[in-house]
């Protein structure tokens, strides 16, 4: 899998997560615009991202820090934090 594959798949799983967590409706992992800002667009409070962060924590085996947050703006933002941060599989 190419890093272009592994991303558009880990914006879809992140995506989902995201709709999962914020009982979003309306709105599919295939259809959500991965540039939508969660914050200013979607009406995503602090407390609603610390959710999503903790989650994700636990999928992808990544540490986010809390000041980091605001980093975690949009789907497209989440994935590439998500990939940079991923520890290595061996």
């Amino acid at each position: 899998m190419n890093h272009e594959e592994n991303f558009e798949q880990t914006v879809c799983e992140v995506a989902g997560i995201v709709i999962e967590e914020l009982k979003l409706e309306d709105v599919t992992p295939e259809t959500f615009d991965p540039d939508l800002d969660l914050v200013d667009e979607v009406g995503v409070d602090s407390m609603d991202l610390a959710t999503v962060a903790l989650v994700l924590q636990d999928e992808y085996g990544v540490r986010i820090d809390e000041e980091d947050y605001p980093k975690l703006k949009t789907i497209r933002m989440i994935t590439e934090y998500i990939l940079e941060n991923t520890p290595v599989q061996t």
